[in-house]
């Protein structure tokens, strides 16, 4: 008799942020499927154009051989949804359309999933939260399906529970005021102000988030990239079934951190190596500010000029990320992709890093992040609070200087600051300067700012040092959680274990 092969399906929608988590999730797997276990990893090409797309897909295929990657055709143009328009300009939000585009791609993600099923052969699905319309085909196929939490557990917690909020309040939040608190289970306070635009208002991508988070509890379970002595207060409200409104809460498995080895460099040898990791070698230990600010992260040129001040003014040693401003050249970063490649020159003031090039470093669009946060030179990391990167800065002991610019990222800085006590909060201001709206308003962080957190985060003070040992402190507790027999490695286990359940079930 045959013996039955088990593949698990990773579905992570579109964007690297959430196809690390995926393919990190993948080599856990492997690990403790004990081989038995197959990974086929599905991906979609971004919609609104991506030119690192294939590039991206190539170096996963290269870096995970054991994986097996299928790309979807792209699905025939999908009619708007049928839910009920505000008629204001967040109907054309780039998130309603992608959100549109991946359920559009339940179709050919039911023959792929159909083509890998045959006998002996079982199946699991493990879907992103932006797929969670895949959960109908997992249904009529009969295929146990789960979900992997790309944020933490209090953003997860937050998503959760905002169509039980919603229901009650019989509006939107941000009728109730910017200063109302939302009281939200397993969190700090949470102000209107403080959720994502997507969340606080009425307008399409509200609505499409809302039947997004009222399909994540028909999952078998949730995979939460965390560890639970990070989030123990937003772990325990989700454990405990009080974050989802009137339904019982799948089980919840903290499985992190999932991030990147960050091998990749070092293995290619020191002839391979990235310019910056070179020149971080020739720095002193714990002397290098790290700004970087993801994947999608990208100001306009009078933002990158007052970073650029601040970073003068300061003294300290960094090594920055530029990356060139999205089309428009409006305040703070989007999502939207935007092939612009100017040179640095062309970003950054006039003699800027010819002044500075005795203890800084700016380089364009990327550096290997996981890297350059583990290198001994390392001292403190600017973020965009992008729960990958907060998790690499976690588990390399890094205080960090908390800089959000969209989606959840301003929720993980709130949990960052006064709840997980990792980060210190870089404070904007309202400048006609900014030219962020037709009125010329628009948030600017001064380059006197941008001194001034960089001096504190590096200095000598008791804050600073206080802040530094609880950095340190959550480094050690990331390492016991994925070590043998630590919780992170246990609730694997134990996913593990109900896949096997979940087979014999079907």
């Amino acid at each position: 008799m045959e013996m039955e092969t088990k593949t698990v399906v990773l579905y992570p929608g579109v964007g690297v942020g959430h196809l690390s988590p995926m393919l990190e999730l993948s080599r856990g797997i492997h690990h403790h499927g004990g081989g038995a276990v197959a990974v086929a990893v599905v991906l979609v090409e971004y919609p609104f154009g991506d030119p690192g797309f294939a590039a991206a897909v190539a170096r996963a295929r290269s870096t995970h051989t054991s994986v097996s990657f299928h790309v979807l055709p792209t699905p025939p143009p999908s009619p708007p949804a049928s839910a009920p328009s505000s008629g204001d300009a967040e109907d054309d939000h780039p998130m309603v359309g992608l959100l549109r585009y991946l359920r559009a791609t339940n179709a050919p993600l039911r023959d792929l999933l159909r083509s890998l099923s045959r006998p002996a052969h079982a199946l699991a699905l493990v879907l992103d939260m932006f797929c969670a319309h895949a959960l109908d085909v997992a249904a009529e196929l009969a295929i146990p399906a789960y979900f992997l939490s790309a944020t933490g557990a209090a953003a997860l917690a937050v998503f959760l529970a905002v169509p039980g909020l919603r229901a009650p309040a019989g509006a939107a939040f941000r009728d109730l005021g910017d200063d109302a608190v939302l009281p939200f289970a397993g969190v700090p306070p949470l102000e209107v102000s403080q959720l994502p635009p997507g969340l606080a208002d009425d307008g399409a991508l509200c609505q499409a988030s809302l039947r997004l988070a009222a399909r994540v509890p028909d999952a078998r379970g949730i995979l939460v990239n965390t560890f639970e002595a990070l989030e123990p207060r937003a772990v325990q409200a989700l454990r405990d079934g009080l974050c989802v409104h009137d339904r019982p809460t799948p089980p919840i498995y903290c499985i992190g951190p999932l991030v990147s080895p960050g091998a990749a460099a070092a293995a290619a040898g020191e002839d391979d190596a990235h310019e910056c990791l070179r020149w971080m070698d020739a720095q002193p230990d714990r002397s290098v500010v790290f700004l970087c600010f993801g994947s999608m992260g990208a100001f306009p040129k009078h933002q990158l000029a007052e970073i650029a001040a601040g970073l003068e003014s300061s003294g300290h040693r960094f090594l920055w990320v530029v990356r060139s401003p999205r089309g428009g050249g409006g305040g703070g970063a989007s999502p939207v992709m935007d092939p612009a490649d100017d040179p640095l020159e062309e970003l950054l003031p006039a003699g800027f890093m010819e002044r500075t090039k005795d203890r800084g470093l700016a380089v364009k669009s990327w550096a290997p992040q996981a890297e350059v946060l583990r290198h001994r030179a390392a001292g403190a990391f600017v973020t965009h609070c992008g729960w990958n990167s907060t998790l690499e800065g976690v588990t390399a002991g890094l205080p960090m200087l908390c800089w959000p610019l969209y989606a959840e990222q301003g929720l993980n800085k709130v949990f960052l600051v006064e709840e997980m006590r990792l980060g210190v909060e870089i404070v904007s201001r309202r400048s006609r300067a900014a030219g962020d709206g037709e009125d010329g308003s628009g948030e600017v962080v001064t380059a006197e700012e941008v001194e001034k957190k960089v001096r504190w985060v590096m200095g000598d003070s008791g804050g600073a040092r206080e802040l530094r040992e609880r950095a340190a402190a959550a480094r050690d507790k990331a390492t016991e959680a994925l070590a043998d027999g630590g919780p992170s490695q246990a609730a694997f286990v134990e996913f593990i274990k109900d896949l096997e359940a979940a087979s014999n079930d079907v």
